[in-house]
């Protein structure tokens, strides 16, 4: 009655320009999951990765495949 339960989120981005990346420091092995600019190169950080399961919900919430991710050290 009070406590209804909320449909899953999802977000959407622009696909003809940015395309979904996970930049990786060599040094520290920090992970970030976002989003690179196709003309400029430019990345846009959006969520950090610390366990294979943020990168499950990267996924689902931006309803992407493992096949499009790309690395970027």
């Amino acid at each position: 009655m009070f406590f209804r339960k909320k449909p899953p989120e999802t977000r959407t981005y622009d696909k003809e320009t940015l395309r979904p990346v996970i930049r990786a420091s060599i040094c520290t092995g920090e992970r970030a999951a976002g989003f690179q600019d196709i003309r400029t190169g430019k990345i846009t950080e959006v969520m950090l990765l610390r366990t294979p399961a943020d990168l499950e919900e990267f996924q689902r919430l931006y309803q992407i495949a493992d096949v499009e991710i790309t690395v970027r050290y």
